[in-house]
């Protein structure tokens, strides 16, 4: 788990330099053969693993008294779920100019995954919002994901999103939903267990992505895939990221004021509504995608650096905001759940 301090000291991400670490060891020593099969074995078992955690550490009550804050949490899915989607269609006219076809299916598949839910909160307490919100936004962006982003993949890539079928849909239940409820439904006797050593199964969340990546990007490295991508168009990537995250940025923070959410509120909105998640995008895409997941997942990658990047910088700037200086109206949840109004004085909720 991120400390909330590190935006401060250092403007890339470690987890990142470890990301890019292993898509150099794939491609320099990739999985064939018989290494091949172990590996993919060993993801799908991470994989599964990863979302049993997932299940293990959401908190029943917790997530049943966040739904009370119901605008806010329908804000944050619409953002993740039907703006971020939409502006991925209108991309489509950006092919060939600017983006490969395989380059715009993996850009308009990273519109199609949940929000994050470490990174929403750290930016969040950073910028002095609303910390509660933004933990129940992020869970059930992600726990809502786990159905609605191959449902999404489905209708929006079709055939295109390469080996997607029937039976993908099948391998997303098996491998994340499944291991979701089994968590849920283990959490009684486990959740204490996890809760107390929630920084070594950090670690095993983390080892989980690493080896899904490797394992990705060693197939597209035997499948040739990497040809296909040139300089320039990366850099062409890279603009049309950078004009997403803009756009959506803008759109969580004034559309949230038009909603006539408090300040607090409008941050949480804007970090948990305006970010994507890779841990919870790459075991989709090592499923929907198969050979063509290295190209499907490069575009997540890159735009989880690059949120990661801006959104420290205005967490940062937003901490100073003099909110005394303009009291507005906020919605606090008291610590029964229940919504009450009050001024804003710039201190974070619960």
């Amino acid at each position: 788990m991120k400390r909330l301090h590190w935006p401060s000291r250092l403007p890339i991400d470690p987890y990142i330099l470890l990301l890019l670490g292993t898509v150099g060891v794939a491609a320099l020593l990739p999985a064939r053969g018989t290494g091949a099969d172990l590996a993919s074995g060993a993801s799908t078992a991470a994989i599964a693993f990863l979302f049993f955690l997932y299940g293990a550490r959401l908190s029943t009550r917790e997530a049943l008294d966040g739904l009370k804050h119901w605008r806010l949490h329908v804000t944050v899915l619409a953002c993740t779920f039907v703006l971020f989607p939409v502006l991925g269609l209108a991309a489509r006219g950006l092919v060939p100019v600017f983006l490969t076809d395989p380059l715009y299916q993996g850009l308009l598949f990273l519109t199609l995954v949940p929000s994050t839910i470490q990174s929403s909160i750290a930016f969040t307490s950073i910028a002095r919002g609303n910390v509660p919100a933004a933990i129940c936004a992020g869970s059930f962006s992600s726990l809502v994901g786990i159905v609605v982003t191959p449902l999404l993949a489905a209708t929006l890539l079709g055939s295109s999103g390469g080996g997607f079928s029937a039976g993908s849909m099948v391998r997303i239940v098996l491998q994340l939903l499944v291991p979701f409820v089994a968590g849920q439904l283990l959490r009684r006797w486990i959740g204490g267990f996890v809760a107390r050593h929630r920084k070594v199964l950090g670690l095993v969340d983390r080892g989980s992505i690493l080896l899904v990546v490797y394992t990705a990007f060693s197939e597209g490295m035997v499948q040739g895939i990497w040809q296909q991508v040139s300089p320039a168009r990366l850099g062409g990537l890279l603009a049309v990221e950078a004009v997403l995250l803009a756009v959506m940025l803008l759109l969580t923070w004034y559309g949230a004021k038009a909603l006539r959410f408090g300040r607090e509120d409008r941050i949480a909105i804007q970090f948990a509504g305006s970010k994507k998640s890779l841990a919870a995008g790459l075991p989709m895409a090592s499923v929907l995608f198969g050979a063509q997941a290295s190209l499907a997942v490069l575009p997540l990658m890159l735009f989880h650096q690059m949120q990661l990047m801006v959104c420290a910088v205005i967490a940062k700037r937003r901490s100073h905001d003099p909110v005394d200086a303009a009291p507005e109206e906020v919605t606090v949840p008291d610590r029964a759940g229940r919504s009450r109004t009050g001024a804003g004085t710039g201190t974070r909720s619960g």
